[in-house]
């Protein structure tokens, strides 16, 4: 995982003083480069010694190892797309559309690239095998979350796959404390600690049903309730209304679990999806 990444990924289970350092390096990670560990406690309304802790809570040695990392990481980001100075900098209102546009852009390739780079396939497998072994598959999100629920159970419908996506929690809690021998519960959770969708599948666990997660937070309910995790890397931008790039990290993995279960029953699959799209085409004809 990125440096920046990382530091995005830390900063809601942050304490406050180190919270504020993490949201400023996030706004515009140069400052790191630009500033001396005095200035950027300074900036951040902090002290020195916090700036050391916040290192150490990302994992890093100190902050000259933070210069380091941060340096090399945007220059390589930059080169890599085209963009000028301030690149990984927060949208602000002095952007131009295409600045803003751009900005967005390379944030969402990184998270495609971070998430499948960093992707462990045999948990992928493994929560690929419980799909393609189950006869009843529940999904449920909360809000931007839903969509990449609602994206997977289209998909999985599509081959022919009994897939529900469950529309609020009283009635995923209901469908979840149904046992049945051959169901799989997937929760979506950026955060990972969306309290619906963590009772989602703890009630589904509980009631022998096998759990997948998918989440950006490592260490967070969500990852550790679950029987499979898998995990998204992105960098959200705080100019948002709902999850952006978060999201488009989710529907990454949603492309790759369902290519997983298509490839089990190859041919079954392709014939499904021709069916369906001859079915949708004859419609859109009438």
């Amino acid at each position: 995982m990125s440096i920046q990444t990382t530091i995005a990924t830390a900063t809601e289970t942050l304490p406050p003083s180190l919270a504020r350092i993490a949201r400023a390096v996030s706004d515009n990670p140069s400052i790191v480069v630009d500033l001396t560990i005095n200035e950027l406690a300074a900036a951040c309304g902090t002290s020195v010694a916090s700036v050391v802790r916040f290192c150490r809570a990302i994992g890093v040695s100190g902050y000259a190892a933070l210069r380091v990392s941060l340096a090399t990481e945007l220059g390589r980001e930059s080169a890599q797309f085209s963009m000028p100075t301030g690149f990984g900098s927060e949208i602000s209102a002095g952007d131009t559309l295409r600045e803003a546009t751009a900005k967005i852009a390379a944030l969402e390739l990184l998270a495609i690239e971070e998430t499948v780079g960093n992707l462990d396939y045999d948990v992928l497998a493994s929560a690929i095998d419980a799909i393609d072994d189950a006869d009843r598959i529940l999904l449920f999100g909360i809000g931007a979350s839903r969509l990449a629920a609602d994206d997977l159970g289209h998909k999985l419908l599509r081959i022919g796959r009994s897939a529900i996506v469950l529309s609020d929690s009283h009635e995923a809690s209901a469908a979840a404390a149904l046992s049945a021998t051959k169901s799989v519960a997937i929760g979506f959770s950026n955060s990972g600690t969306t309290l619906e969708t963590v009772r989602f599948l703890q009630t589904a666990r509980d009631n022998g049903t096998a759990t997948i997660g998918i989440t950006g937070a490592p260490d967070s309910p969500l990852a550790r309730g679950a029987d499979h995790t898998l995990f998204t890397h992105a960098r959200e931008s705080r100019f948002r209304a709902g999850a952006m790039v978060s999201r488009i990290a989710q529907l990454a993995l949603v492309d790759a679990v369902f290519v997983g279960v298509a490839q089990r029953r190859h041919a079954h699959s392709v014939h499904a999806l021709q069916r369906t799209a001859d079915a949708t085409r004859e419609l859109r004809a009438e």
